[in-house]
């Protein structure tokens, strides 16, 4: 069930991939949440600015947030996405110990928007699907204000980026 505190969240990774954009990396941005609702880490894209594919927003996060507060932070926290997770960063929310998955753009919505500088980067799993194979439970709840999600990416992969 989706919260006014969730919807805090969400619009705060709206803001860092507003903020990854900004700075010339693609515009995706992550949240991480606590089982108990403190903030744990957060950030944006990195993909252009360090050089490297794998440096999404959501890994990037999950990656330093395990090495900086170590496993236990993470068991049962949520992570709050400002596009649903690809299937890299969903399966890192599944070995990372977290207990939900929040989104903003769906990934079918994200592909139509990037138009012809999405094709061939389709990898269309959606983040549900592949959570739902996990052997504990996962909570995924998305899209979630998808129209302010969806505003994020406005004119972004229309430049060619």
């Amino acid at each position: 069930m989706q919260t006014e505190f969730d919807h805090q969240w969400l619009r705060r990774s709206f803001e860092l991939a507003i903020e990854a954009r900004q700075r010339g990396d693609h515009p995706f941005g992550a949240v991480l949440v606590a089982a108990g609702g403190e903030l744990l880490a957060e950030g944006g894209n990195l993909v252009v600015s360090r050089g490297d594919f794998s440096a999404h927003a959501e890994l990037a996060l999950l990656q330093a947030a395990w090495l900086d507060l170590g496993p236990s932070a993470l068991a049962g926290a949520c992570l709050y996405s400002s596009c649903e997770p690809c299937p890299m960063c969903a399966g890192a929310a599944h070995w990372s110990g977290l207990g939900r998955v929040v989104f903003g753009l769906r990934v079918g919505r994200l592909y139509e928007l990037m138009g012809a500088a999405g094709q061939g980067a389709a990898l269309m799993v959606e983040c549900r699907q592949l959570l739902a194979q996990s052997g504990r439970p996962i909570e995924v709840l998305g899209p979630q204000l998808h129209s302010e999600a969806e505003r994020v990416h406005a004119g972004f992969w229309a430049s060619g980026a």
